[in-house]
Order: structure tokens, then C-alpha cells, then sequence
């Protein structure tokens, strides 16, 4: 597999699923547009990247804004001239509560990171692909994008409409030369997740026991995953979402 002068944009890129994308791909051979509201944390990937004899630029953007978005899309434009790959990964995972004790500015952040941040990047995004040959898209879900999370209900429900986005999307670009896609990672060893143990104790022993496997994804994992999708090797996959949960979803 080879992403050899390929150019992705990647979300959240500043830690987790997004850094460890951003760093596998470069590998690779693309030149990573790395983005995330936290400018230094972009910063680093990128410093990380270009160490290990890597290409790519940084740049701040709060995908629930607009100007954010096109900005990130234009720096890869002005930077490399084309886009081939996006990986809308950037999210939040809100406070754990019961649905009716959710308060509406956290449903509002919740959905607008989510499911707006997602629709916002594949808006410029994709001008950009079908000004070049096409491209790829892989929209960051979870496994709370195919069931139900008791205590989080927003998170779930943003999640699960990345899922309709993604699926909605594909059919429309799909004779473009653009696929769409999504991943849905159960738990995995990020921040969030950490975040979450740390606010909810009694959620280490539930997060341990969700899969069958006794154990948290790695961000790795994760990246090869959206790496597979990306890439051309996974030509004729279009519209999926692909779980990967260490079987958690099946039990």
C-alpha cells in the first residue's frame, strides 16, 4: 500500500485516531494537512511528521465554523495543489447523563462538532476533489453510531448521523470518482476515552468488559483502518461504515 504524493486533510489530528492517521499516512508517502482547534497540538503532528522525513502543514480550525473549513481546505489547495484524501475525525464526547439532564448548549456543542463539523468539511472538501481526479472520504463514526450509549445520548445520536451523512453523501458523488466512507471504533486508548474513565469511574470496568477481546482498541488499529478505506485498494467499497470494536456490537 502506497499513498506516495497523495494529500490528506485530517481533523483532530492533534491527538489520538487523528495523530496516529496523520503519522501512518505520511509514512506512506502523503503530504498531511493536519488540523485541530488546539493549534498547538496540530503543531506537533506536524513537527512529529516532518522528524521522521515526512511532509505536511498545520493549521487551527474549529470545524464547526465555515471560514475554518475553507480555510483548511484552501491552505491544502495553496500548499499542494489538489486534495485526495479527508478524514473528518474531529469531535467531542460530551458529559455523561441521562438524556432529559442534558443541557441545550451541550446537545448544541455535541451535534455541532459532531454531525455539522463532518457535513461543513465534506461541503468544501469536495469542490476541491472534483477539481482534481476525485478522491476519498472517511468520516470518523463509533460504535455509538450503530447502538445505543446509555448515559450519552447526543454523542450517540451525532454519531449515528455521521453514519446517514456518510451513506447519503456516497450515493450522491458516487459516479464522481468520489467515495465516502466511515469507520465506527468501539473503545479505544485516546483521550477521550481517558477523559471519560476519569469523569466516571465506574466506566472503567464497563469499558474493559464491552469487548470480547478484554481490551481497548489502539489508535493504530484505527488508522489502519482508515488508511484501508483510503486508499485505492478499497475501490469498490463506497458507503460503508466499518465497525471495529473487537466484537462488542455482537454480543
Amino acid at each position: 500500500m502506497t499513498l506516495l504524493n497523495k494529500v490528506a486533510i485530517i481533523t483532530g489530528a492533534g491527538s489520538g485516531i487523528g495523530r496516529a492517521t496523520a503519522l501512518k499516512m505520511a509514512s506512506l508517502g502523503a503530504k498531511i494537512v493536519a488540523t485541530d482547534i488546539h493549534e498547538a497540538n496540530a503543531q506537533e503532528t506536524i513537527s512529529l511528521i516532518l522528524a521522521r522525513g515526512g511532509e505536511g502543514v498545520f493549521a487551527k480550525c474549529d470545524v464547526t465554523q465555515a471560514r475554518d473549513v475553507e480555510a483548511m481546505v484552501g491552505l491544502a489547495l495553496s500548499a499542494y495543489g489538489k486534495l485526495d484524501i479527508a478524514v473528518n475525525n474531529a469531535g467531542v464526547g460530551g458529559v455523561m447523563a441521562n438524556a432529559t439532564d442534558v443541557d441545550e448548549a451541550q446537545w448544541d456543542l455535541v451535534m455541532n462538532v459532531n454531525l455539522k463539523g463532518v457535513w461543513l468539511c465534506m461541503k468544501y472538501e469536495i469542490p476541491a476533489m472534483l477539481n482534481g481526479i476525485g478522491g476519498s472520504i472517511v468520516n470518523v463514526s463509533s460504535l455509538a453510531g450503530v447502538l445505543g450509549f446509555r448515559m450519552n445520548a447526543p454523542y450517540a445520536a451525532s454519531k449515528h448521523g455521521v453514519i446517514g451523512l456518510t451513506k447519503s453523501v456516497a450515493l450522491e458523488y458516487a459516479r464522481k470518482n468520489i467515495r465516502v466512507n466511515a469507520v465506527c471504533p468501539g473503545f479505544t486508548e485516546t483521550p477521550m476515552v481517558a477523559t471519560l474513565v476519569e469523569e466516571a469511574p465506574k466506566m472503567e470496568e464497563f469499558v474493559m468488559k464491552s469487548s470480547p477481546m478484554r481490551r481497548l482498541g489502539s489508535v493504530e488499529e484505527i488508522a489502519d483502518a482508515i488508511i484501508y478505506l483510503a486508499d485505492d485498494s478499497a475501490s469498490f467499497v463506497n458507503g460503508h461504515a466499518l465497525v471495529l470494536d473487537g466484537g462488542a456490537s455482537i454480543q
